[in-house]
């Protein structure tokens, strides 16, 4: 696991929120099955700066059913919730998904501390409310370094938190590499948990209309070319490590959203929204 000079673990950023936790669990509603995906981690933010933590819903779209809470060896916090409350500091992200059912819970955490380190759960609130002990397995471990602690091992860097394409486009997906971290390759994912996606790796595995930008030795930039709809989700640019960890430190994620020859892309905007339309230009990756 990537270390950082942390303080000791308190109630509010336990031990084991700075572990893995593997996302991305079936459960049963009503109208059937859904599933929260969201990424696994850890993810590392500096302090002062602003946290991204996403989570789609597959299968619902009842916001008042979805909060997040931060599970600590107190019991578990509330961060947000979509039906009531006032949370300082946190918003949400407001993108809608293309997909019928599949929703976006995905939230900003401004001006982070060294408090917000642990593990968060985009979970149901009748879950909770019905099985207040049960246990969460699925959940997005977060490091935060401190200001005036040394440089870390790693940074992972995803600028693009949305990008918006037509069928057929060539599609950049920038992520920046600094550091070296394990002598274990990166690579791209699409999609949280168990149903994730290999998309590329840097170790000669070819894949089909991907290829990468490497402009730089930090760059592990990625174009995919002769994009359609099904393209369309959330991208992962991912450090490993040696078993039995395994995952070592992911970025943030971006989002893609690929409109059809006749379709549309739905609504787009909102409140905490940052939308990029990228261009494939060369001078982009420098």
């Amino acid at each position: 696991m990537l270390s950082l000079p942390l303080r000791a673990p308190s109630p509010s950023s336990p031990a084991q929120g700075l572990s893995s936790s593997v996302a991305g669990a079936s459960e049963q509603s009503k109208g059937g099955k859904w599933q929260v995906l969201q990424p696994e981690g850890p993810m590392l933010v500096a302090e002062g700066e602003t946290l991204l933590l996403r989570c789609t819903v597959v299968g619902s779209c009842t916001d008042d059913m979805i909060q997040w809470v931060k599970v600590s060896n107190q019991g578990q916090q509330e961060i947000y919730n979509f039906k009531h409350g006032f949370f300082p500091g946190v918003m949400p992200m407001i993108q809608k998904t293309l997909e019928p059912l599949n929703c976006d819970y995905s939230i900003y955490i401004h001006n982070v501390t060294t408090k917000h380190a642990g593990t968060y759960h985009c979970v149901r609130l009748d879950g909770l409310n019905e099985h207040p002990g049960k246990k969460l397995d699925e959940g997005t471990s977060v490091l935060v370094k401190r200001a005036g602690d040394p440089e870390p091992d790693l940074w992972i860097i995803q600028p693009q938190e949305l990008v918006l394409a037509t069928s057929g486009d060539t599609v950049l997906l920038n992520c920046t590499v600094l550091g070296d971290g394990p002598p274990r390759p990166i690579r791209w994912f699409r999609g949280a948990g168990l149903s994730r996606e290999a998309i590329y790796n840097f170790r000669g595995i070819s894949y089909p209309n991907v290829t990468a930008v490497r402009a730089s030795n930090n760059d592990f930039s990625i174009l995919l070319r002769g994009i359609s709809t099904e393209h369309s989700g959330t991208y992962y640019c991912v450090k490993f490590q040696r078993k039995p960890n395994g995952q070592y430190l992911s970025g943030q994620g971006t989002r893609l959203r690929v409109k059809g020859e006749t379709g549309g892309l739905g609504d787009v905007g909102g409140e905490g929204e940052v939308v990029h339309k990228e261009n494939f230009i060369m001078s982009q990756t420098s």
